[in-house]
């Protein structure tokens, strides 16, 4: 397993378009929360709050940039097909799922705590100035919202490498992994239904909301449930989306 996982993380840094990934969602998430936080700050003048709240709002655009690495850590192996080479060096085809998950979790984890702590840092500075009417604050639980928003990503990464192992298809595992993240859950809370918006709030994008105790989102306040239920169902997602990507790869050819 040592081998595989050090021959994963070798193949991740290799590419450009991992680079590509990560810069193109630290940017966007710098932007998406500098956004969020001066347009709050316009419209409660006066007031301060923690400017890790716009970042954890922000997460629910900017983590389509971070999945998209999970997606390309096993897609593009079937496009180029050197997904052989990789099965002959690991034959076992569930320690070859596992060794990517290994090496998408804790890079996504990372990526997610540095880009929210890139985005917190510029709405803080940018906030201290007083133009737009509030100022932010960097109290110390910021540090624990970060972590959270590094968990959150892990594990999102996670669910879409698992779809991705199930597809093989960059373009319809992106399309499945979008749908679950946001298209669903929005359609779902707009049709106005009592038991649809419960359905939502138990897929991906408002169980990570709900972990990382958001107030401040699309559904106009605080998710109606724990932290650690919130966390329970970010797992569940991966682990039924690495359980579905291994029973397909055991069933069909590389």
């Amino acid at each position: 397993m040592r081998q595989a996982v050090a021959a994963e993380w070798t193949k991740l840094w290799s590419v450009r378009a991992t680079w590509w990934c990560l810069a193109g969602a630290t940017a966007l998430m710098a932007l998406a929360a500098l956004t969020l936080g001066t347009a709050r700050a316009t419209e409660h003048p006066g007031q301060s709050f923690p400017v890790t709240e716009p970042v954890v709002s922000a997460s629910t655009f900017t983590q389509i940039a971070l999945v998209v690495l999970g997606i390309l850590a096993i897609t593009s192996e079937y496009a180029s097909g050197s997904i052989r080479g990789t099965l002959q060096a690991t034959p076992i085809r569930g320690a070859m799922l596992a060794a990517k998950a290994l090496v998408v979790a804790p890079v996504l984890f990372a990526a997610g705590v540095v880009s929210g702590g890139i985005g917190a840092a510029l709405s803080y500075l940018v906030l201290r100035t007083g133009i737009f009417g509030a100022s932010g604050t960097l109290p110390w639980s910021a540090l624990s919202d970060l972590l959270r928003l590094g968990v959150s990503s892990a594990l999102v990464s996670v669910m879409a490498l698992g779809v991705g192992a199930a597809l093989r298809s960059a373009a319809g595992t992106l399309t499945v992994v979008f749908m679950l993240l946001m298209g669903l859950p929005l359609v779902l809370v707009m049709t106005g239904s009592q038991a649809l918006v419960e359905v939502s709030f138990r897929l991906p994008m408002f169980a990570g909301l709900a972990f990382m105790e958001s107030t401040d989102n699309l559904t106009g306040g605080p998710i109606p449930y724990s932290s650690g239920e919130g966390l329970a169902w970010l797992v569940f997602w991966a682990a039924l989306a690495l359980a579905s990507g291994y029973a397909v790869l055991r069933r069909r050819d590389a």
